[in-house]
């Protein structure tokens, strides 16, 4: 499921994180991938040791948890703390696939199901730089205004293209989500969605105690915890 959540951060907290990056140092992004990874991947990163990482990151996952599109989309188990990367001069990352099991640094790992990209500017400052997601139905050009995020597979290929002009910012992270199969998920979710549109809507409330049950016992088995 390719979903685009808007409005995650406020204007003036995109303008706070913009002001701080700015003025952040930023490492080689070959550092935080694997020999693969690496031969593809042009762009610049905060250190995974970064206090201002770990500051923003936390800002980040303060802000999904006012999102109920968020939680209802993606039902997070586990969250890795969000990084940040930079695309400038002809930056790019070719096609590749995100890494299966992934480590916090306490040593906790965490299974890839969702891949998430927080945009932190507008796409008018810069040109080129867009996410290019491959599915079935062929290749997604993504790009939304700053504070949006878009979610996605994470067993998708995808890309970022060279950036030709201006400078790109975004946060990356991963989720491990309560139901592993991205069919299931996406099955969930369209259901949950369906429910909030009929109770806003004045529906049957019977009707809509059955379809929440129904929900709720999908949930209950499919869910990994």
């Amino acid at each position: 499921m390719l979903l685009h959540i808007p409005q995650v951060l406020t204007t003036q907290e995109v303008a706070e994180f913009r002001r701080r990056l700015d003025a952040a140092d930023w490492t080689d992004g070959r550092e935080t991938v694997g020999h693969q990874g690496a031969k593809v991947k042009r762009n610049e990163q905060l250190s995974d040791t970064s206090p201002l990482k770990a500051e923003l990151g936390n800002a980040v996952l303060a802000a999904l948890r006012r999102s109920p599109l968020f939680f209802a989309a993606a039902l997070p188990r586990k969250i890795l703390p969000p990084r940040f990367n930079r695309y400038a001069g002809g930056g790019e990352y070719g096609f590749h696939i995100d890494g299966g099991v992934m480590s916090f640094n306490d040593g906790d790992q965490l299974r890839s199901d969702v891949s998430c990209t927080l945009f932190l500017n507008d796409p008018t400052e810069y040109e080129g730089g867009r996410l290019i997601i491959s599915d079935t139905y062929g290749e997604h050009a993504v790009v939304h205004a700053a504070g949006d995020v878009i979610i996605y597979p994470s067993r998708s290929l995808h890309r970022v293209e060279p950036d030709t002009r201006g400078v790109r910012l975004a946060s990356f992270f991963w989720i491990q989500s309560l139901i592993r199969d991205d069919r299931q998920r996406q099955m969930l979710f369209e259901l949950d969605s369906s429910i909030q549109k009929l109770t806003m809507e004045g529906a049957d409330e019977a009707a809509l105690l059955q379809l929440t049950c129904i929900y709720h016992n999908l949930l209950r088995l499919w869910s990994e915890i």
